[in-house]
Parts: C-alpha cells; sequence; structure tokens
C-alpha cells in the first residue's frame, strides 16, 4: 500500500492546487475572476454554446452562470445572440476583447506548463503527457467499461 505522500490522487490535486495557484498570481491584472476566465476559455474552444452547455462544461449552477454571463456582457467581453433554428436559444460568443484576454491566458499557460514540466526531460514530458492523457480517456469512459490493455 501506498503511503499517503504517493496517492497519485492527492499527488495530482496538490499539482492542480498549486498550478492554480500561480496561474491565479499571474492572471490577476487581467481583470477577470478564475471563474469568468474559465468561462471565457471554454467559450473560445465551443463558440456559440448555450449558456445550458456552458454550465454543464464549468460544473455550475444555471443561475450561477446566467450571473456570469451577465458581468461578462457587461464588461463586453460576451455577447447573447440569438439561435438560427430555435428563437427561444440564445447562443454565447466571444467580442473581441474577449478573445485578447484568452491570448493571454493561454500565453500565461503555456509559460506555467513550461515550468512546471522542466524538471522532466524532453522523453519524460512526453511520457507523462502519454500517461496523463490515458488517465483521462479512462475516467472519461461510462463506469464499468473496460480499458484497452496495451501491450508493453
Amino acid at each position: 500500500m501506498l503511503s499517503i505522500d504517493q496517492n497519485i490522487g492527492f499527488l495530482l490535486h496538490d499539482i492542480s492546487r498549486l498550478m492554480r495557484h500561480r496561474f491565479d498570481v499571474r492572471a490577476r491584472d487581467l481583470g477577470v475572476t478564475r471563474p469568468q476566465w474559465r468561462a471565457l476559455v471554454h467559450l473560445a474552444r465551443n463558440p456559440g454554446s448555450t449558456q445550458s452547455e456552458l454550465a454543464e462544461l464549468l460544473d455550475v449552477e444555471q443561475i450561477t452562470l446566467c450571473r456570469m454571463i451577465d458581468r461578462l456582457t457587461d464588461a463586453g467581453l460576451v455577447e447573447r445572440r440569438p439561435d438560427a433554428r430555435d428563437r427561444r436559444v440564445r447562443r454565447l460568443h466571444l467580442l473581441p476583447p474577449a478573445i485578447a484576454i484568452v491570448d493571454d491566458l493561454a500565453a500565461i499557460g503555456a509559460v506555467l506548463e513550461e515550468e512546471v514540466l522542466a524538471p522532466l526531460d524532453l522523453a519524460e514530458q512526453a511520457q507523462f503527457a502519454r500517461s496523463v492523457t490515458r488517465i483521462l480517456d479512462g475516467l472519461r469512459r461510462p463506469a464499468g467499461e473496460q480499458p484497452r490493455r496495451q501491450v508493453a
């Protein structure tokens, strides 16, 4: 049995927490909160999402997201556009100032990732990325579905 210091869940949690903290410090001057920049990044990846879709992606309540989108709209970062097929639905789109913020966030993330992975050589970095991707893919499978084993 692994000690708590070697438990993958705890290690991943600590890595995530420390990376978020470093990212937050660097992103503080962009004028958006962490929940707001998460929404902007998800909208950059999924333009035209509905509020319901975005709430699900962010794992927040719809009312929470609605208030956030209201603030982002008031700030001139996001706009709600009518859906071409269903007039009851509004699609969310980034406005140019938000695209600039997302670009800044991506640059901050790239530098941070480089720093975080610096203790690993390039081969270890590539193996780490492959391993984490396989773990994530496994977690995305429905519970009970068996993963495909790779032959070493």
